[in-house]
């Protein structure tokens, strides 16, 4: 397996910014991976596990150490539908994206899944940080998830065990050390034309509501308790909000979203912007938002 040294990361990010990898990988297959997890102990180096790269933001330094990213090289998914228990199984491998797991369960008429359809994240993403939307969760769907420990075994967790919460999972605490492989969902067969249109609703809302077109890494802040972040940033008249002329800006259309306009801006910069709404959010409200996306490298 190749490793290559110092890619840039930009490009592979939803938020178009952020600076090299001082090593880079992209394994297809559980061998390859600890291969590279042998060559970061061996080199005394840390590493990160990155899939689609849409809810992260990467350091204009970039990560000084191994970015093991799973992709297409790692994204076989299959279907089995068992018509007497009026299920559908869904396994699929870490690198491959939520969205087509929903698209998938949609062409073989299994519900439960039309949230996951307009969301670009990847099945491991997903699984680490209970993804969701429009009211539906990763944590509704998966009955169990593979990965590999710090001891390079084998394990799987029951849906249960994997403790999802609003945007957190066990691989966020006791299995921070853990590389999640991939997953097991259940679904219901369900009408396929509902179905559809259900997807094609929920797609029609996020374009129509959501700035889809200008980089970004989606909700920037978590829903705090009781409220939520949109509501509070409006409130404080920060819809459209710049700092500077960088291209960070609080979105015009949705004032969740931090975007990245014509992807000009450095991680610097909307670290920057993210750390003024915060503040200005808890100086005008009392309360604090905390980013939902993932700050990786050095930001000082």
């Amino acid at each position: 397996m190749q490793i290559e040294e110092n890619v840039i990361l930009k490009e592979f990010t939803t938020f178009k910014c952020g600076g090299p990898a001082r090593y880079f990988a992209r394994p297809s297959s559980v061998e390859e991976l600890i291969e590279c997890i042998q060559f970061c102990k061996k080199e005394n180096i840390d590493r990160v596990i990155l899939g689609a790269c849409s809810n992260v933001l990467i350091s204009d330094k970039g990560f000084d150490g191994m970015v093991i990213r799973f992709d297409e090289n790692f994204a076989n998914m299959s279907i089995s539908i068992d018509t007497e228990r009026g299920v559908g199984v869904i396994d699929a491998l870490c690198g491959a994206k939520l969205s087509t797991l929903g698209m998938q369960a949609m062409k073989q008429g299994l519900t439960g899944a039309e949230f996951a359809c307009g969301i670009p994240g990847s099945i491991g993403g997903a699984i680490f940080m209970n993804a969701g939307a429009f009211g539906g969760e990763i944590k509704d769907i998966v009955t169990s998830v593979d990965y590999i420990d710090s001891n390079l075994v084998l394990q799987t967790l029951d849906q249960q065990a994997c403790r999802f919460a609003y945007r957190h999972s066990a691989f966020m605490d006791e299995l921070k050390d853990a590389i999640i492989l991939g997953a097991r969902f259940e679904l219901k067969i369900g009408d396929q034309d509902q179905i559809k249109t259900c997807v094609n609703e929920l797609r029609q809302k996020r374009v129509l509501s959501q700035p889809v077109d200008v980089p970004s890494a989606g909700s920037t802040f978590k829903r705090p308790c009781g409220n939520f972040a949109a509501a509070l940033i409006q409130e404080c008249e920060l819809k459209g909000f710049k700092l500077d002329e960088s291209g960070a800006q609080v979105s015009p259309k949705h004032t969740g979203f931090i975007v990245n306009n014509h992807g000009s801006a450095s991680a610097s910069d909307v670290k920057k912007l993210i750390k003024y709404v915060s503040n200005k959010v808890y100086k005008d409200t009392g309360v604090r938002l905390e980013p939902e996306v993932r700050y990786i490298g050095d930001f000082d």
